[in-house]
């Protein structure tokens, strides 16, 4: 049976900054960044729906691959696509495009609904994260514990 469980690479999820679902799709045999983009055009079909952030651990890959597929156009005026702080730090320093465009935390001021100014107990401002970009990481890690059932 192609359909049971086992046959899906995996459950690709967006979810709010407050962890709740709010589009889910199974991907079979590969989460690629082509798969992903029809993913998020299903989901958010035209401009008016399009979220501000997006925050995927494959952001700079998928940022790429919606340039180079010329949908850029599309989502460049109402959306940031980031990569969630997770995974930031395990990509490139050298890689000009992730730290300038889907960077989670810009400090120049481009993105200030990330990253916000706050004070510590003496006074002294630091910065912190504005919400919570590892939603899905997070619900990932909770949904594991049920893989068995699941499968």
């Amino acid at each position: 049976n192609y359909f049971s469980a086992p046959r899906y690479y995996c459950v690709e999820t967006i979810c709010a900054p407050c962890g709740v679902v709010l589009a889910w799709r199974k991907f079979a045999k590969a989460e690629g960044v082509a798969k992903i983009l029809k993913f998020l055009e299903d989901v958010y079909p035209d401009s008016a729906s399009h979220p501000s952030y997006i925050a995927i651990d494959k952001g700079c890959a998928l940022l790429k691959h919606i340039v180079r597929q010329g949908h850029w156009i599309a989502w460049e005026p109402t959306t940031h696509i980031i990569v969630d702080s997770y995974h930031y730090i395990n990509h490139r320093v050298t890689d000009h495009l992730c730290r300038t465009w889907c960077n989670p935390a810009p400090l120049n001021g481009d993105a200030p609904n990330l990253v916000v100014v706050a004070n510590d107990k003496q006074g002294n401002p630091y910065y912190k994260w504005a919400f919570n970009t590892q939603a899905c990481e997070q619900l990932n890690a909770w949904i594991g514990g049920f893989q068995t059932v699941l499968n």
